[in-house]
């Protein structure tokens, strides 16, 4: 069951028509935004992207139009996802949850997005043919995100990580956590293997956060994202599948997001 309503957002002329999943494995409503260019195309990338119900606030089909009007992306349907009330359990990574539980549903919400998600957009878009699928997220839901990107590497082929929750661990900081064994998210990619064609986003804000866990002047979200850049070139991945953008003033919030979302659009779908 889904319903659907359509409207086009104010001057941009970016169609936005939204949508109700009804989710048996999440067993709630998920709302989702689908964002299309002005001038259709029958041939073109899909993106989704968690934490849907924040683009608004960018705003992004203003950010989408902008990008159009000067010619600077190739078109592109992009799918909100709108979260629910567990989102700390929802997101996360499939393999295992974090030391304190949270995502344990991270795997529910992997079957929503390939066994209820992808088949609504097919029905439903069925007229366009995907060339590419990408995924991305901010916080939290870019961890998410890079989950599944690097786990279903058949499917995706982008991630956007902005402010990613990289410090996902598996034990706490005073029940003997060390960072070569505990990032959750890190260990998954020392231990897989090279992914072919996979390329991946990073976005950290110097002002992201204030914790630096080993008082070496680097704050934590932005070490753990080096660190995984590391992990991913000790992998095979080189500065041509990976581009890393680091605001001076980014915080952690919606704003800065939007700023660097151009920028990643670009980089994946530039002209």
């Amino acid at each position: 069951m889904s319903s659907l309503k359509t409207k086009v957002a104010g001057s941009s002329g970016v169609l936005i028509e939204q949508s109700i999943v009804e989710s048996e494995y999440l067993e709630r409503s998920v709302t989702i935004d689908a964002y299309f260019p002005a001038k259709l195309s029958l041939k073109m990338d899909l993106l989704l992207i968690n934490d849907g119900q924040d683009l608004p606030k960018m705003p992004f089909d203003q950010i989408l139009a902008g990008l159009y009007k000067s010619a600077s992306i190739k078109p592109l349907l992009c799918i909100g996802i709108h979260c629910g009330v567990a989102r700390h359990m929802e997101y996360g990574t499939v393999c295992q949850a974090d030391y304190e539980g949270k995502g344990a549903k991270a795997g529910l919400y992997a079957k929503f997005i390939f066994e209820e998600l992808m088949p609504f957009i097919e029905n439903r878009y069925g007229f366009i043919t995907f060339r590419n699928k990408s995924f991305a997220g901010f916080s939290l839901g870019g961890l998410s995100a890079l989950d599944m990107v690097w786990n279903h590497s058949a499917e995706f082929s982008k991630a956007g990580v902005f402010s990613g929750s990289l410090w996902w661990r598996r034990r706490s900081y005073s029940d003997g956590y060390e960072d070569d064994k505990d990032r959750i998210m890190h260990l998954q990619v020392k231990k897989g293997k090279f992914r072919e064609r996979l390329k991946f986003f990073f976005q950290c804000g110097q002002l992201d956060e204030t914790a630096d866990r080993n008082s070496n002047g680097i704050i934590d979200s932005i070490e753990d994202a080096l660190d995984l850049i590391n992990e991913l070139k000790n992998k095979g991945y080189t500065d041509e599948d990976i581009r890393y953008l680091e605001l001076a003033d980014g915080k952690h919030d919606v704003q800065s997001w939007g700023r660097a979302f151009p920028e990643f659009l670009k980089w994946g779908w530039g002209k």
